[in-house]
């Protein structure tokens, strides 16, 4: 099965199958056009007809290059290889499942190896699940900006703040300085290290990657799962090519018409309804640091906020022996990293018991892995390069500080432990080369077949209006709400979404607009 199924794809159904020869024979054509009709753009037929290598790679997968254009309106100029990683259906295949975990700066190949819990066993069943590194991630020309200790000491910034507690909702004039100062270094070194690649590691072209992937997979159209920030490529991919949607589950959404710190503000207030979600189940257990249920909720977010005044004045030390203090940031950051799932819940509780006995190494290593940090060996995979590269490129944010201050003070009152900081962090796009940002882009999809977008109501980094709005935006989104705690929906416990995205996936059949799994 696994022999002919790769040289069906060696073969490839790319865009030879759907260019006239005559076509073929003059400037080129390509399969890139939005209902799968042939578009004479001379240089990309090469990309869609190559004849992709699948090789074994251990464990029953299978790996491959993928050859796309760097610039696709310069298509006989430099090339990318896109990695990808596949592993074959257990049973009968309809065809392949794409999958994309978020980021911006998500591996696939990475992800897909865990491929067992990334889908149900019946649609391991019906598709190969394919996984790929997006261009400027990890193993597809990645980008790069500080080193690891650059990274270190930017992660670990203190800045002068009003009452010398590290709140960057109050920063003063000095520390807004220190704040550009450390933003621009930051700037500095990804047009240094990755300058060449900056204007080509927006969205759009992650799309575009995705329908030469497609093609190399032999499929006539798309079969999608991408959550949090995939959801962006999976809505950007319809706009484009809305003819060669099959069955596209964008899951915990991105909302494509906010700029960065738009996005940064509403994360901000995502994240705040998953910490009170957190304080209020911590306060019934009898290990919650933070007090119990007689204290109150109150009580215990008022605790938390002296801790972090605490280490914004004397940060913690940890015992991983890197030299690395715990800031008040460090420790936002690490609070900020367990609130993606409710699996991380009591690590957190843990954490926060140590960090108020003075130990803040079980915060640290709770960013850490927001950020790709090894314990080990002290580097850093190139996520948070690419989290900053993608992001700022693909809309225009606002290029004056006083946007990025405004934000951060009005945040003080709705967002007080994790807005500041993510409005600050979104200045990066303030000084973000201008010719590597995108123009603006209407996502409507219009054509497509039924997109199913799923929708947590206390998702903790992309809040459920996101999901409401893309659904609304394209022109054929279906909406499934899970009620429910976490970041994403699908294969998170609920098997009443679980149920209705399977049976998207397999037979194409989207559950009713509106549909509320409790």
């Amino acid at each position: 099965m696994a022999e002919e199924r790769a040289g069906r794809n060696r073969a490839g159904a790319g865009a030879a199958v759907l260019c006239a020869l005559a076509l073929l024979a003059a400037a080129g054509c390509t399969a890139d056009a939005a209902g799968g009709a042939a578009e004479p753009t001379p240089g990309l037929a090469r990309f869609y007809d190559q004849q992709v290598d699948w090789r074994d790679c251990g464990s029953g997968f299978q790996c491959a290059g993928v050859t796309v254009p760097r610039d696709y309106d310069r298509p006989r100029g430099a090339t990318l290889t896109i990695a990808a990683k596949r592993l074959p259906a257990a049973g009968d295949p309809l065809g392949s499942l794409v999958v994309n975990p978020g980021g911006p700066g998500g591996s696939g190949v990475d992800y897909v190896a865990g491929a067992a819990g990334i889908v149900s066993e019946d649609v391991r069943r019906h598709f190969d699940i394919v996984g790929f590194d997006p261009r400027g991630v990890a193993r597809s020309s990645p980008v790069y900006c500080l080193d690891a200790a650059g990274l270190d000491a930017y992660q670990g910034a203190r800045f002068d703040t009003r009452d010398g507690d590290g709140d960057q909702s109050e920063l003063t004039a000095k520390g807004v300085r220190q704040m550009q100062r450390e933003v621009k270094t930051f700037v500095a070194a990804c047009e240094e290290n990755s300058g060449a690649m900056l204007g080509h590691v927006g969205t759009a072209d992650v799309a575009r990657d995705l329908d030469v992937l497609r093609a190399a997979l032999g499929d006539d159209a798309l079969t999608y799962l991408g959550k949090s920030y995939g959801t962006a490529i999976g809505a950007h991919y319809a706009d484009r090519f809305p003819g060669r949607v099959r069955a596209l589950v964008l899951d915990g959404a991105i909302d494509p018409a906010a700029d960065q710190l738009e996005l940064s503000v509403q994360q901000a207030e995502g994240f705040g309804t998953a910490l009170d979600a957190f304080v209020a189940d911590c306060v019934r257990r009898t290990d919650c640091p933070l007090g119990g249920a007689d204290d109150g909720a109150g009580s215990a977010m008022r605790r938390l906020h002296g801790l972090l005044a605490d280490t914004g004045r004397t940060p913690l030390d940890s015992t991983l022996g890197d030299g690395r203090e715990v800031t008040r940031s460090r420790v936002e950051t690490g609070l900020l990293g367990a609130l993606y799932s409710e699996d991380l819940w009591p690590q957190a509780r843990t954490a926060l018991a140590d960090a108020f006995d003075g130990d803040g190494t079980g915060l640290l290593r709770l960013g850490d892995r927001v950020y790709g940090r090894g314990e080990s060996d002290r580097t850093y995979r190139n996520s948070a390069a690419a989290l900053v590269a993608v992001n700022c490129a693909d809309s225009a944010s606002p290029r004056t500080v006083s946007a990025y201050r405004e934000a951060a003070e009005e945040l003080r009152t709705t967002s007080p432990v994790f807005g500041p900081g993510l409005a600050w962090n979104a200045m990066a796009c303030a000084y973000w080369p201008e010719d590597a940002v995108a123009a603006p882009a209407s996502l409507t999809a219009k054509g497509a077949d039924p997109i199913l977008v799923v929708g947590t109501t206390r998702d903790s980094a992309t809040p459920y209006r996101w999901s409401r709005r893309l659904a609304d935006r394209l022109d054929s989104g279906v909406l499934l709400t899970r009620d429910g705690d976490g970041h994403t929906g699908y294969r998170m416990g609920d098997s009443c979404v679980d149920t209705a995205v399977d049976r998207y996936l397999i037979k194409a059949e989207a559950p009713d607009e509106g549909t509320v799994c409790r």
